[in-house]
Formats: structure tokens, C-alpha cells, sequence
């Protein structure tokens, strides 16, 4: 089963999937319409497009071994209701309750966190 796959299946979640970092391709489970979902992918993948950008940026004047921002892995930004959490090409929209987001980062992190971007 795919990452996207797993993270739907878990509680307080709203939806969860997975771009292509071309931007061509997208694939969802969850209550989200196939518009939102699209518009969810384009989103997501701006975003860490926008957050590789920052890191380098805060990179350059830093050695490279010992800059904390090298290689970001991923995003998170809370709205009043929910969260989206993103790492490598994966999205997933959390509830905002108690645990929830720490339980699904973490999952996400265990996962993914050694995936090459291709950004």
C-alpha cells in the first residue's frame, strides 16, 4: 500500500496523497473533490518548491556541513481547522486535535524521511 494509501487510513485525517514533482500527476484518498485534491497538489508542490528555495538561500552564507536548513524534508502550515503536512512528494491533510499532527508527522517522518526529492 502507498504512503498516501496508509495516511488516509489513520484517525484525524482528512485526506492524504501524492504529486509528481513535474506537476503532471496526482493521486488522493480521502474527503476532498478531484478539484480540491488538484488544487491541494499544486499547492503542495509550490510550496516545497518555495521551502527548497529558502533553505538554499539560508544556506549560502553558511558552510554547507553545518547549515540546519540543508536538505529540508518537509512543511507543515496550520489553518484554524486543520494542517497540512507535507514531506517528499506526499501531502496530508490532518485535523487540528490534540496528538493527531505529532502522531502523523511522525509516521510520515518514518516513512519518508530518506526519500531523494527531485525538486
Amino acid at each position: 500500500m502507498s504512503v498516501y494509501a496508509d495516511l488516509a487510513l489513520m484517525d484525524g485525517v482528512i485526506a492524504a496523497g501524492e504529486y509528481s514533482y513535474r506537476g503532471d500527476r496526482y493521486a488522493y484518498k480521502g474527503r476532498l473533490s478531484e478539484e480540491m485534491a488538484r488544487m491541494a497538489s499544486i499547492m503542495c508542490r509550490a510550496t516545497t518548491l518555495s521551502t527548497h528555495m529558502q533553505s538554499d538561500i539560508l544556506c549560502t552564507n553558511i558552510d554547507s556541513k553545518d547549515c540546519p536548513f540543508n536538505e529540508s524534508h518537509g512543511w507543515i502550515a496550520r489553518g484554524p481547522q486543520f494542517s497540512v503536512c507535507v514531506m517528499a512528494n506526499v501531502f496530508c491533510f490532518v485535523a487540528n486535535q490534540p496528538g493527531v499532527l505529532n502522531r502523523i508527522f511522525t509516521h510520515m517522518r518514518g516513512r519518508l524521511m530518506d526519500v531523494e526529492e527531485m525538486v
